[in-house]
């Protein structure tokens, strides 16, 4: 038997409309009243009946009807059945139609629906639109189409003559359609045949054979030959074939013995002549100020470069545009870099729409069996300067939180060649709510200014570096920026930064941050006297604050599949390494430099300008995990995982990290049953007044552990909940006598691990989500018990566990 083929998958019927809900003990025939002061005790009532009922729906369906409740396939064969799990969900996907979605045996939306039948208006009414769904019945199960639909599949995936039986299950009031395919050996690939003809065409597809998705001995699979023709249609497009489709591919099977087929790949012939020869790019025309209301182009274009430009010089360069372009003229039309221009030219930052034509050049007559095309490229660009200014609710890491404010003055190509400055002015209120109240510190005032100048190349004075595989625009960013912070009753500090850097991605998962110089200046001004009291005490702390210059370099590679909105598994990783000083301390030592001694703690560390120099190496490492449980993509039904580590060793001329560098744990986005810094180092617990006055101070560590997983659940629109469970510490690099226990022990950490568990509430509009969570302390690092000295005088009483409540804006992570 000889069979030209190319057969479609038949589509799915269309689902009916379906739905669910629940019946309560409350009589229907009852309006339900809102409003008042009552009304929310009688919507709580409701809600209550309903999930007291513990009801299957099943009293909303007609007499003598019966509820459907779906079916199931099973698979026979007296041969093996490869890859028979996949087989039969593909099968169960076209059983039709959908039942009442459930929850554990409970239909909800049924009783919904319920209290708007017969009605055209009202709460019942409301509520049946909002939330419910008629009862499928099993007389809506067309199982003639589903069997037909399951041959369809099965021919489609080499399983011919088959034959698909079906059987009600009754039980009581409902009904389900269990469906029984038999099917024979499935048909494998013998033989394989690429065309054969001496034209070009033919000969780039038989060019193509090697990477061919069509393997002998493969089961015969109709997907496996639409993405072979998909594959061949994108090797085609990249080598000039412009005006050719997946759809001129054509494949003859011959099935032969032993349930075995020879598959002949053909281009059709009835396929016009321009599909079939490669295009050469002949004229490419860049305009930077495309209107979409014009239709006409008044100016003349310059030549530059091979391109015709049409100049906009008082917004942009030549070769800011020609550098994003890898259309070039005389060269093969390549799809791909067709594709690369698009995405280059939208990430600039500067075009609203970037629009892209080809269409044959007829004044000039093909050659050697290639055509040729005029590529048009159209931009329209966003306003070049703009101001914006915005009111913030500033939520730190660290537990502050407060209101805020940014105004921000933004130049889209303030050196003509698409570069963007960028100037913010801030300034934010913020304060910590702590326990104890007597903490200094908690309150605090800050603004500041800072600049950017984005340049979209990478500034690399001995070479040229455009990434050329990259569909995204690599930049060279420059920074600086001055922060004026008061923390009331502490200190006042002036920050000043300094940076420069490369940012760039090889894919869209895919980017990696290098800055060679990252400079950060923190001057401590005018003390407390209770800070300066503070920074006798704790010599660890007055190293830290006293070595905040940090003469900085970092690099960081972040690999993001969230983007991927198709995956169910989507992975994040971020890890980044960091230095300081090191370059600094080596040429004072070769310099023979003298080291300056420090009068508190008689260490010594070499200056710059007569400042102590931060040195140190840093580590830190993020992973997450987020597993969708429902096929649907927009389903928010998901686990999320999510595990920190970080490191950070000060050496030779440091003992301490910088105070700005250091970890600490707890809070609403780390370890919720625990306040902002509430944990750790180590075993180490606050007990006097004057170490529970200066925690936030003190419970901060160069060693961070910490774990975080989440299981998120839709509830209602734009309502979702979540049980989580966290775990982490900090801990010393160093000993410390003022924070006894805090030094990392590899033997003994894991056992030092605070845990606590919680369940919350989100409210999630898209652009903005607030967070309720509540969260138990499961275990404590350290002892919890009374403490008393060594006269047996109490000093702390005994911790007894309490739920905390986090309010937080965003998802922890």
């Amino acid at each position: 038997m000889f069979l030209s083929f190319f057969s479609r998958a038949q589509p799915h019927p269309r689902p009916l409309s379906t739905g669910e809900e629940c019946q309560s003990s409350a009589s229907l025939g009852t309006p339900l009243l809102w409003g008042g002061a009552g009304g929310g005790v009688r919507l709580l009532a409701v809600v209550a009946g309903l999930l007291a009922s513990g009801c299957s729906g099943t009293k909303f369906i007609p007499e003598g009807a019966k509820l459907y409740t779906g079916g199931a396939v099973k698979v026979q064969s007296d041969s093996p059945i490869p890859n028979e799990a996949a087989l039969t969900t593909e099968l169960t996907a076209v059983i039709a139609p959908k039942p009442n979605a459930s929850i554990l045996g409970l239909r909800p939306k049924l009783y919904f629906w319920h209290m708007g039948e017969g009605k055209t208006k009202g709460l019942g009414k409301w509520l049946a639109n909002k939330y419910g769904e008629k009862p499928v019945l099993l007389s809506q199960a067309d199982t003639q189409t589903v069997k037909g639909l399951m041959v369809n599949r099965l021919n489609n995936n080499g399983y011919f003559k088959p034959t698909v039986s079906s059987k009600v299950a009754v039980k009581g009031a409902t009904a389900q359609v269990d469906y029984t395919a038999n099917v024979g050996k499935p048909y494998t690939i013998k033989e394989i045949h690429f065309p054969e003809r001496d034209t070009l065409i033919d000969r780039a597809i038989r060019a193509t054979e090697s990477a061919s998705l069509l393997k002998v001995g493969d089961p015969y699979s109709l997907q496996t030959f639409i993405n072979e023709r998909a594959r061949i249609d994108g090797v085609l497009k990249n080598q000039g074939y412009y005006y050719f489709t997946p759809d001129y591919i054509l494949f003859q099977v011959d099935s032969t013995l032993d349930n075995q087929v020879n598959v002949f790949l053909k281009v059709k012939g009835t396929i016009p002549p321009r599909a079939a020869k490669p295009y050469i790019l002949n004229n490419v025309t860049l305009n930077t100020s495309y209107n979409l209301s014009d239709t006409t182009q008044n100016q003349r274009p310059i030549i530059y470069g091979k391109y015709r430009y049409y100049p906009d010089e008082k917004v942009f360069k030549a070769s800011a545009i020609t550098n994003a372009t890898f259309l070039y003229p005389d060269s093969v039309y390549r799809r791909r870099r067709s594709d690369q221009t698009l995405s280059r030219l939208m990430s600039l930052g500067t075009f609203k729409f970037v629009d892209m034509r080809f269409r044959p050049a007829r004044a000039k007559a093909d050659s050697a069996g290639y055509g040729f095309l005029n590529s048009f490229i159209r931009m329209t660009q966003v306003p070049k300067q703009s101001l914006r200014a915005e009111v913030l609710l500033v939520s730190k890491s660290n537990g502050f939180v407060g209101p805020g404010f940014q105004v921000q003055y933004r130049n889209r190509s303030a050196l003509r060649g698409a570069e963007q400055l960028l100037i913010n002015l801030t300034g934010n209120f913020e304060n910590q709510t702590l326990a104890n109240t007597n903490t200094i510190g908690i309150t605090s005032y800050e603004v500041g200014v800072d600049a950017q100048l984005l340049v979209p190349r990478l500034l690399t004075p001995l070479f040229d570096i455009r990434l050329r595989n990259s569909d995204f625009q690599p930049r060279t960013s420059f920074g600086a920026g001055y922060r004026y912070v008061q923390r009331v009753g502490a200190f006042q500090e002036d920050v000043v930064t300094l940076n420069y850097g490369y940012t760039w991605k090889t894919k869209l998962t895919n980017e990696q941050e290098l800055r060679p110089i990252d400079l950060q200046y923190i001057r401590l001004g005018t003390t407390s006297p209770e800070f300066k009291q503070l920074l006798i005490d704790r010599p660890f702390l007055a190293n830290s604050f006293r070595q905040q210059f940090i003469l900085g370099s970092s690099y960081r590679y972040t690999y993001n599949q969230q983007t991927l909105e198709q995956r169910r598994n989507q992975i994040y990783f971020s890890g980044g390494l960091e230095g300081s000083g090191n370059l600094a301390y080596l040429v004072s030592n070769l310099a023979g430099r003298e080291k300056v001694t420090n009068p508190a703690d008689n260490s010594q560390a070499y200056t710059l300008f007569k400042q102590e120099f931060s040195q140190y190496t840093k580590v830190d490492l993020e992973f997450r995990n987020y597993f969708r449980i429902s096929p649907d993509r927009t389903s928010g039904n998901k686990v999320a995982t999510r595990v920190l580590i970080g490191a950070g060793i000060p050496y030779l001329n440091s003992t301490v990290l910088p105070y700005l560098k250091q970890y600490g744990i707890g809070g609403p986005n780390s370890v919720r049953a625990f306040a902002a810094r509430g944990l750790g180092p180590g075993t180490y617990r606050p007990i006097t007044s004057r170490e529970t006055s200066t925690q936030f101070y003190d419970q901060v560590g160069d060693v961070r552990l910490e774990a975080n997983a989440e299981y998120r659940q839709d509830l209602f629109p734009y309502v979702k909940g979540a049980l989580f469970v966290d775990a982490g510490n900090i801990w010393l690099v160093n000993p410390d006598d003022k924070r006894p226990g805090g030094q990392f022990d590899p033997k003994s950490f894991m056992k030092q691990l605070a845990v606590g568990a919680g369940a919350g509430i989100r409210i999630d509009v898209q652009f903005f989500v607030i967070r309720f969570d509540l969260a138990y302390p499961l275990r404590y690092p350290y002892a919890t018990g009374e403490v008393f000295d060594t006269n047996g005088i109490k000093l702390a009483d005994a911790i007894e566990p309490a739920p905390r409540l986090n309010i937080a804006i965003g998802y922890p992570f």
